[in-house]
């Protein structure tokens, strides 16, 4: 029954204008693929391509690479999770003569020239000189230079030392007669790029597999409900309730006639609603914002504090058997970088009793956490940047989040980037909540320095999920959707990364923030996220949707 109820749910979208995207080609350029065997235990083999994982025991993945050896397969070599490589002894058979291609990244400033010397190929014989100079590119490293090393056929052997000084990576193989014309590729160092798990791709369990979904937006300027809407979305949430989609996005309202940057200021909560979580239909504004910019860049009372509004989150109290809204309102400043400035969360409850009372509408009931004396370093100029609560055996925890902290003795003018979330708790989900101390706050165990909006739900085997803004490429982030995991609530996963563009048509440059992950039976959820086109300044919505490897989750439940 539930695979006849997934079918059901997706004929809608196969119907409708929008089309599924098949999986890219395989792309093997100049090089074409020899067959060979791993012979010694504990190798293991990845695929050279866009976010391919070269090495085992450390995350570090490639970024770009050279069409000439896109789609190898190579061998993950071991390293240490600083990134060091450890001793190995690799044995292989070949059918027949090959070329080993054998990526080397050189210390910054060094030439790789003559590090081949460093490892031992045996009966191989390594050339002098790369055959793609800059030929990949991977995370924390600077580009590899990419070397041939010629071996006949039979059982051979490679043996590379401890911590030689130097990464090197095992690309591919491809016949001995391959004869491709030496050049410099000219892909980038991304030695600032921090390592990054990504789902189906890294050496690991893969939790969640793309299933695919719509190759455009779903939620697009001048579709029906658009109106008046100058910039497009960002985040929010989205419930589903008796088959129905809520979805609560921030509307980047904005006004005609004035600068993109008003976008930001004058929003709005939206409400809209879907059977298919494609078709969308808006029903009513949930709360609006001022638009109004601060008179002072201090976090003065005479401040508009309800400038910019954002990040609605919407929660069931089965105690009070109506909706609960949590939300976050700005104080704006037009000098002051960045202009969202001093985040306040606001609750509001809706007027109509029961599950159904989801649409309001909504009465607010006041502040429940704010910039004061008890706020922390991490959370910045932007002050409590969202909020989303959850249920917990001791009570209730919640998600807050902070950015821009200050540096010392320069609020409130000068601070420095950063994307933070820490914990609030409470007894009950009406409050008063309270932040938990610095020996927890910020969860760097998630990330260093980014984690924005996560939204919280559960799995089917009790675990919590957190999905996220995995970063920007700008930042040298990922670009994905990220999720990190829990067994109490508290205590959290380094983040995982989904690359959903490997299904689905890459319509954006930037990948926002998801506003779900709802289960629709048979270990499939969808995601709808925003997302950004950055030659436009409307910023649509998109939808996805992946499978839950129940293996993997079992095996990543027993590691917590």
């Amino acid at each position: 029954m539930k695979r006849l109820i997934l079918t059901c749910m997706l004929l809608p979208w196969m119907a409708s204008t929008l089309t599924w995207a098949a999986s890219p080609a395989k792309r093997n350029g100049a090089f074409t693929p020899a067959d060979y065997t791993v012979v010694s235990p504990g190798f293991r083999q990845f695929e050279t391509v866009r976010y391919g994982n070269p090495f085992s025991g450390n995350y570090r993945s490639i970024l770009e690479i050279a069409p000439e050896i896109d789609g190898l397969t190579g061998v993950r070599l071991p390293a240490d999770d600083q990134g060091n490589l450890k001793a190995a002894n690799l044995k292989w058979k070949f059918n027949r003569p090959v070329k080993v291609l054998v990526g080397i990244a050189a210390p910054s400033g060094q030439a790789s020239d003559g590090l081949l010397t460093k490892i031992d190929f045996h009966k191989g014989v390594p050339a002098s000189t790369p055959v793609l100079e800059n030929g990949v590119s991977v995370t924390e490293l600077p580009a590899m230079d990419v070397y041939e090393v010629q071996y006949r056929a039979g059982e051979q052997e490679m043996t590379v030392p401890a911590n030689p000084g130097f990464q090197a990576a095992i690309l591919g193989v491809v016949p001995a007669s391959q004869r491709v014309a030496a050049r410099n590729a000219e892909l980038p160092d991304q030695e600032k790029y921090e390592a990054f798990y990504i789902d189906g791709f890294a050496e690991g369990p893969e939790l969640f597999s793309v299933i695919g979904g719509p190759d455009e937006p779903v939620v697009e300027e001048g579709m029906p409900g658009t109106e008046g809407i100058q910039g497009g979305f960002e985040g929010g949430c989205i419930v589903k309730i008796n088959g129905v989609y809520h979805m609560f996005p921030t509307e980047r309202a904005g006004e005609a006639g004035k600068p993109s940057s008003y976008d930001r200021v004058k929003t709005r909560i939206g409400h809209w609603t879907s059977t298919d979580a494609i078709h969308w239909t808006r029903q009513s504004t949930i709360v609006q914002a001022t638009g109004v910019y601060a008179i002072s860049h201090e976090d003065n009372p005479m401040n508009d504090r309800r400038s910019a509004i954002w990040s609605y989150m919407p929660t069931f109290s089965k105690e009070n058997n109506r909706w609960y809204g949590h939300y976050l309102a700005y104080t704006t400043d037009k000098q002051i970088s960045p202009n969202h400035s001093f985040g306040r969360i606001w609750r509001c409850e809706s007027t109509v009793e029961g599950i159904e009372g989801i649409g309001g509408p909504y009465k607010d009931m006041g502040i429940v956490i704010e910039p004061g004396l008890d706020s922390q370093w991490w959370e910045g100029r932007q002050g409590v940047a969202s909020f989303h609560p959850y249920q917990v055996e001791d009570g209730w925890l919640a998600f807050i989040s902070g950015a821009y902290p200050f540096v010392k003795g320069g609020y409130p003018y000068k601070s420095t980037r950063g994307w933070f979330v820490g914990l609030a708790k409470s007894e009950k989900l009406e409050g008063p909540w309270t932040r938990l101390d610095t020996t927890v706050n910020p969860l760097v165990s998630i990330h260093p320095w980014f984690v924005e909006n996560p939204i919280v739900s559960r799995l089917p085997n009790g675990l919590y999920i957190a999905v996220f803004d995995g970063g920007p490429e700008w930042l040298k982030l990922p670009n994905h959707i990220a999720y990190t995991l829990s067994k109490d609530g508290y205590n959290w996963t380094r983040a995982r990364y989904i690359p959903i563009d490997v299904k689905v048509k890459k319509w954006w440059n930037t990948m926002r923030t998801p506003l779900c992950l709802i289960p629709e039976g048979d270990d499939v959820y969808t995601i709808v996220y925003a997302a950004i086109n950055n030659e436009r300044r409307y910023h649509p919505m998109g939808m996805v949707q992946v499978k839950l490897n129940r293996e993997a989750l079992d095996e990543i439940a027993a590691g917590l």
